[in-house]
């Protein structure tokens, strides 16, 4: 260990005194740096979401409590309950589960899916196949999803 003069230890040959003044000299930010920009967002119709996909989400009791989605979160998914909807909050909530750039993969269609159709583990089975109108409607209204 090197000892300073004025008796304080030196630091890779610079002086405390130096290190303090480099350390005041810093400054943090206030707010942290702005996102960047450029990436494109994929909108879906809310219209065609009340009109096509609620009711199929309601009709397979997805928003049932208990291990069902309605009234909290279970996974990565809330619904708010059967006999307290909120149509906006699903929406919000049912958008995230989209994959607007392969419709097919989105979470939202491939958990309820029977497996042996293609879907992935989930506890209930709300479309047997692909083909069920439930399956259709959901998948049409992601192809009809935008990116801007």
């Amino acid at each position: 260990m090197h000892v300073h003069p004025a008796g304080g230890p030196a630091l890779a040959g610079i002086s405390l005194g130096a290190v303090l003044v480099l350390v005041s000299g810093c400054t943090t930010p206030t707010d942290p740096p702005a996102a960047p920009g450029g990436g494109r967002t994929f909108t879906l119709d809310y219209a065609s979401f009340s009109t096509s996909v609620e009711p199929v989400i309601t009709s397979r009791g997805c928003d049932a409590g208990g291990d069902c989605h309605g009234g909290g979160i279970r996974g990565t998914l809330a619904l708010s309950p059967a006999g307290d909807k909120d149509p906006v909050f699903d929406f919000e909530q049912l958008s995230l589960q989209v994959d607007g750039a392969d419709p097919e993969a989105s979470p939202l269609l491939r958990k309820p899916l029977a497996e042996a159709a293609g879907g992935t583990p989930h506890g209930y089975v709300a479309f047997t196949s692909t083909d069920d109108p439930g399956y259709q409607a959901i998948l049409a209204w992601i192809r009809d999803g935008v990116f801007e």
